[in-house]
């Protein structure tokens, strides 16, 4: 297998994800490296489950969890490989023509083991031209998609989009037992999960609103307090549950354009 036009994609959560289903329906062959405890919210579209069940599968597109040593010798075009793989080492051994930092760190990225001929940053913290080729605004708005060639996107600004209540949000400190299973409905004021230890204070996290429970961290992660955990969509479409977002298609997009404004990149993705 030729290693020379395949894409990484650092991060595998559900913005990530959205990228690499872009990437994979357009014939450009991607693996994600993901941490060892992904704390992905949106788990039902986040290729990140894999690293927990060993395969995940959204919208018809499954990532198998495989090993490093395993990588070069991967065939299946119908798969998306993941990898444990928290600082890109697999870079040191392959060389690939495009990172992706799909990781949403929203700070300036520590500098890659190698040079890459194109790294794409997403979102706050990156800046094109110093730390990464290109960036792309993350943030709604109509700059959303869009790829920056110099500078950087909309800062930060610490709150979710749309109504801040819909996020679910520690408490405290502690391990994560859930309550609902995400696509259920819940209701205002109903418990949905408690953070805590076992033999030790418990804190609920309930509803702020009547919808339904579109993403919900894993059992058994720790979490920090003040974290998100949870997200609750008013509009009680349990389709939405299933599906990437607009969002993240988006940004997706606008990995392709980076992607295919570049001749020599494009030549090499799709020799």
């Amino acid at each position: 297998m030729s290693i020379n036009n395949w894409v990484l994609i650092r991060g595998g959560g559900d913005l990530a994800t959205g990228v690499a289903l872009r990437l994979h329906h357009a014939g450009v062959r991607v693996v994600i490296a993901e941490l060892t405890q992904p704390l992905a919210v949106r788990r039902t579209v986040s290729f990140s489950e894999a690293v927990y069940e060993g395969h995940h599968t959204v919208e018809g597109v499954t990532a198998r969890l495989i090993e490093a040593r395993q990588f070069p010798a991967w065939n299946d075009a119908n798969e998306i490989p993941i990898l444990i793989d928290p600082n890109a080492d697999i870079l040191l051994s392959n060389p690939f023509p495009v990172v992706v930092d799909a990781r949403l760190i929203k700070q300036p990225p520590a500098p890659l083991p190698v040079d890459i001929p194109l790294h794409i940053g997403l979102g706050p913290g990156f800046t094109a031209g110093s730390d990464c080729y290109a960036v792309i605004e993350t943030r709604r708005s109509h700059t959303l998609g869009r790829v920056y060639w110099t500078g950087t996107t909309q800062p930060d600004s610490g709150e979710p989009e749309a109504d801040p209540r819909r996020w679910l949000r520690a408490p405290s400190d502690g391990g994560v037992m859930g309550y609902k299973k995400i696509s259920e409905h819940v209701e205002a004021g109903e418990e949905v999960a408690i953070i805590g230890e076992p033999d030790s204070d418990q804190y609920s996290v309930v509803s702020p609103f009547s919808g339904i429970l579109r993403g919900l961290i894993r059992d058994g992660l720790h979490v920090t307090k003040g974290m998100k955990i949870g997200d609750i969509d008013a509009r009680d479409d349990v389709g939405a549950c299933y599906l990437v977002s607009d969002k993240a298609l988006a940004i997706g997009g606008a990995v392709l354009e980076a992607i295919m404004s570049k001749a020599e990149i494009r030549k090499q993705i799709f020799a």
